[in-house]
């Protein structure tokens, strides 16, 4: 009798959990019907340098330097944002990102390195890269998966203000094909928050107009041009960079042609960031998107929906850190973790004819 009362609740567990499975397979492919889908992703990948002497101030990542930066340190980084990236969108579609702009590299070797990885070799990402100025001699970069899009033209754009000395990353734009549609994709990284978030704001200022002007000279060309641009801005959505110079919205209806909308302001609304500082989430991790992709045709290449790429592996268990980003080092102990930063992603949807 006991035996009998155990199969059958067991078979009820199975059969619970059958449905539960099919809810969230059904919830997921839904929107889906006659659609075509594609992930279109950013990662700031905290740091990946590899171990040799370079012409940037690369120091601090050497073997002699203050992370002892080794061949099994630096191979190991690899596997991690591999793992990562190999993850990210998967659960809405199997091929993951077509376009993933990335930031803090040291240089095109490292995402050589990097695209090889086991995990995500078999994708075949190709590579968009220009050296930068930058003091720390990190830049930009865009990878891209070439069965699903295709690119045109690329170029760097150096951002230059009244002090001369001072040098940070360029900003990249890389035009191309996605589902059979046009698009320009801006990566960004803007200046840090060094010296305080107040004194250093007129730099983050001067490159969010910078992102402006590019953008600008694509609606000139284009007034219905499909822009995307994306990065770590090193400002939340509602700061002046982002929200007034560059001008991205909170809300997609109020976007009108020509303006952008700011997909990650509400999620930051309710609590939900890409990095953490003292015991508080920000944002800096954003994807913006031009009127026509939010308010136009829906019939052709649109948003769907934005995500910061949360899982319980990226996140600090324990300790003084506990809850934030687990990074590659912390308080100067290598932890062999991943990134300071979350991913950011967008979906975009296309009706399949």
């Amino acid at each position: 009798m006991i035996k009998q009362l155990i199969f059958t609740l067991l078979l009820a567990f199975i059969v619970i959990s059958c449905k539960a499975t099919d809810k969230t397979k059904s919830t997921n492919s839904a929107p889906f019907k006659n659609m075509q889908l594609s992930c279109v992703a950013f990662y700031n990948l905290e740091n990946l340098f590899d171990t040799i002497k370079g012409p940037n101030n690369d120091e601090e990542y050497l073997p002699d330097g203050a992370n002892k930066w080794s061949s099994m340190k630096y191979n190991s980084k690899l596997k991690n944002m591999s793992l990562v990236i190999s993850q990210m969108g998967i659960d809405i579609t199997a091929v993951g990102p077509a376009i993933l702009g990335v930031s803090e590299i040291e240089n095109r070797g490292v995402l050589e390195d990097l695209v090889k990885q086991p995990s995500i070799a078999k994708r075949s990402y190709q590579i968009v890269h220009y050296d930068s100025p930058d003091r720390r001699g990190v830049d930009v970069g865009l990878l891209y998966n070439p069965r699903l899009f295709t690119v045109s033209n690329s170029k760097s754009y150096r951002l230059r203000t009244e002090d001369s000395t001072f040098l940070t990353r360029d900003q990249l734009m890389v035009s191309g094909y996605l589902l059979g549609e046009k698009i320009h994709v801006i990566v960004n990284h803007w200046p840090s928050r060094t010296g305080g978030e107040i004194r250093s704001q007129p730099k983050r200022n001067a490159a969010a107009g910078l992102t402006r002007s590019i953008v600008d000279s694509l609606f000139k060309v284009d007034p219905k041009a499909k822009v995307i641009v994306m990065g770590d801005l090193n400002d939340d959505p509602f700061n002046e960079s982002c929200a007034t110079i560059l001008g991205a919205k909170k809300e997609a209806a109020d976007v009108k042609p020509k303006e952008l909308y700011n997909v990650f302001w509400k999620t930051l609304d309710k609590g939900i960031g890409s990095l953490s500082y003292n015991d508080q989430w920000n944002l800096f991790d954003q994807i913006i998107l031009s009127h026509e992709l939010v308010n136009g045709d829906k019939s052709k290449l649109t948003f769907w929906k934005g995500d910061v790429f949360y899982r319980n592996f990226l996140i600090q268990q324990e300790g003084r850190y506990k809850g934030t980003p687990l990074r590659t080092h912390a308080g100067g102990v290598w932890l062999n973790g991943y990134s300071d930063h979350l991913p950011t992603m967008v979906y975009l949807v296309k009706e399949q004819k």
